[in-house]
Order: C-alpha cells, then sequence, then structure tokens
C-alpha cells in the first residue's frame, strides 16, 4: 500500500486527542471498525501442534492473554510468543488485556519447558516476553536469562529475541538478560509521551528510550535493538514522528507500528483507525530515519513476524 493518495499537509497538522474519562458517555463508545480490519480466522495441523505443544507443558503466550489477532496466522504457521513467569501482571496499563493482580511464585522448571516447547515445534526463531513482575527484587531478569540459556542448550540454533518488561529501571537487571546473549533485545515504547501518564501510570517514557539506548551500547553490532509502538490512541502524527526521532537516538534498530485494538469496554477507547495509506506513511518516514527495518500496518504487532526483522 503506497502513502501517495495520502493528504499529507493535512495528516502532518492533525490535532492530539485527549483520551475521554473513564465511565463517561465518550468512553462507552466504540468507532465501528473499517474494512481493512478484518482479520482471517481459521484452523489447521499447523495451529493445532502449536495449541499442543503450550497446553502439553503449561505455557503461556502472549498471542492468547493479550488476545492478538494474529493467532490463527501465526498458529497456523508453527510460531508463537512465549509469556513467561505467569499470566498474572502486577501492573494495569490502560489499554491491556492481561490479567493485574498478584502473581504466583516463580517457576523453575519453565524455561526448561518453553525450551522443549522451542524443541517440539522446531522453530528457528523464538520470541519470548513476559507479564511485569515489579514483586521480584530484579523484575524477573534472571529468570529472562535461564530461559534463554536452556533455549540455546536444547536449540543451538535457534535465534532467540526477548520482549522485556522495564526492571524499574534496573540496568544491571537488564545487564543479566544482555549476558545470555539475545539476538535481538525488544522493549516496547508503546505510545507517544504525552499518553504515558494516562495509559501507562507506572511506565515511563525516558525509561524506555535509556534501556533501549544501554542495550545498543552493550550488545554486539550484529544483534538488534527494537521497540513497538501502538497508534489510534489519541496521537498526532507529529508525535509519532518525535517519537521515531528518539528511538533513533536510543540507536534503536527496528520498529514495529499497529493499530490499537479495545481488549474490552474496561479498556481504553480507540480514538481513531489509522489507514494502510498512513501506516505506509509512517513506514517511509521510519526507514528515512535509519531505521534497519521498520513493520507497519493494521494488524502488526510487536512480534508479528519478528523473524524477518532480525536480518534486516
Amino acid at each position: 500500500m503506497e502513502s501517495d493518495s495520502l493528504n499529507r499537509e493535512a495528516f502532518m497538522a492533525e490535532p492530539e486527542l485527549e483520551i475521554p474519562d473513564t465511565g463517561s458517555p465518550e468512553w462507552e463508545k466504540n468507532i465501528l471498525k473499517p474494512e481493512w480490519l478484518k482479520v482471517r480466522i481459521g484452523t489447521d495441523r499447523g495451529y493445532g501442534a502449536v495449541n499442543q505443544a503450550l497446553k502439553s507443558r503449561c505455557l503461556h503466550t502472549v498471542c492468547q492473554e493479550a488476545r492478538c489477532p494474529n493467532i490463527s496466522e501465526c498458529w497456523t504457521s508453527g510460531t508463537a510468543t512465549f509469556m513467561i513467569m505467569g499470566d498474572i501482571c502486577t501492573r494495569g496499563c490502560a489499554y491491556c488485556a492481561v490479567k493485574t493482580g498478584r502473581p504466583a511464585p516463580l517457576d523453575g522448571n519453565e524455561p526448561e519447558r518453553v525450551a522443549q516447547a522451542v524443541l517440539s515445534l522446531k522453530l528457528d526463531y523464538a520470541v519470548i516476553t513476559s507479564v511485569d513482575r515489579d514483586d521480584l527484587p530484579d523484575g524477573g531478569a534472571e529468570h529472562f536469562a535461564s530461559v534463554i540459556k536452556a533455549v540455546r542448550r536444547s536449540v543451538p540454533g535457534c535465534k532467540i529475541e526477548v520482549l522485556i518488561p522495564d526492571f524499574g529501571g534496573d540496568l544491571n537487571a537488564l545487564e543479566r538478560v544482555l549476558e545470555a546473549g539475545p539476538d535481538v533485545l525488544n522493549h516496547n515504547i508503546e505510545t507517544v509521551k504525552r499518553l504515558y501518564k494516562r495509559l501507562r501510570a507506572k511506565g515511563d517514557y525516558r525509561r524506555c528510550l535509556d534501556i533501549l539506548k544501554y542495550a545498543k551500547e552493550h550488545m554486539p553490532a550484529d544483534k538488534r535493538t527494537k521497540s513497538g509502538l501502538m497508534v489510534g490512541l489519541g496521537e498526532s502524527c507529529r508525535e509519532i514522528l518525535y517519537l521515531m526521532d528518539d528511538l533513533r537516538s536510543a540507536g534503536t534498530d527496528v520498529m514495529t507500528i499497529g493499530q490499537y485494538l479495545r481488549p474490552s469496554l474496561k479498556n481504553v477507547p480507540v480514538m481513531k483507525y489509522r489507514s494502510p495509506e498512513e501506516f505506509a506513511f509512517f513506514r517511509e518516514e521510519g526507514l528515512k530515519r535509519g531505521f534497519k527495518f521498520v513493520e507497519a500496518g493494521p494488524l502488526v504487532r510487536s512480534s508479528y513476524r519478528a523473524a524477518s526483522h532480525f536480518g534486516a
């Protein structure tokens, strides 16, 4: 999809939108989804194999917990994003479908179960993420490292991407993950700076950039850093371009941009559905700024087609 048909002058001048108050009439409204957001639902043998490999090992995926619209496509092709450290998050971001509460203690056998699932599915590229675990002294960094090492032992040739939380800004915790040798360090910035307080009460825009910058400076040159953005939450085009500049200043190699989809009425409403032409514009602008790869589209999520980003 080309961006040539986009009125760029008007697009660059679009206003910033304010998210309505929780429980207000505006909060309750749902904008009708456009045609390009229809998702193909289907399952086949590949989907069943992934489901069985996860279920038999009592593993969670962000595909299920975050209600990803691409679950059918990814599972059918034999891939999934493992979500470690349980399915209960210690944070409650306004856009997220993952359960919030008090998590269970860490399962010391989980790293090996993830590794066996990667082996069973014959993956050559594995994506591992987690809930936020603010209840743990290191935010779960050592557990991430243990999972990386277990996968390396079981499937030595497998590339590993980790999508990490912020570990409360603890760079020593981040260092423990980096020492385990992931091929891609992904930390999602999620939204523009103006909306952080409203959407990510326990998050910090600058902290996110500091994590990405530190990772880039301390990883081998052939490894990648990566970050993802949701759009349609009231941000303006100019705010997105400023965010791109900030990510590039932090040395970020790869960026993903996707449309926010409201999981439930408890979550923040969609303020705008962005068109395929707008996503094409964002991709062009990202590449101009020096990102090695920009995956942008209505249904793009952080780990969508992640393997294709590594060699970019």
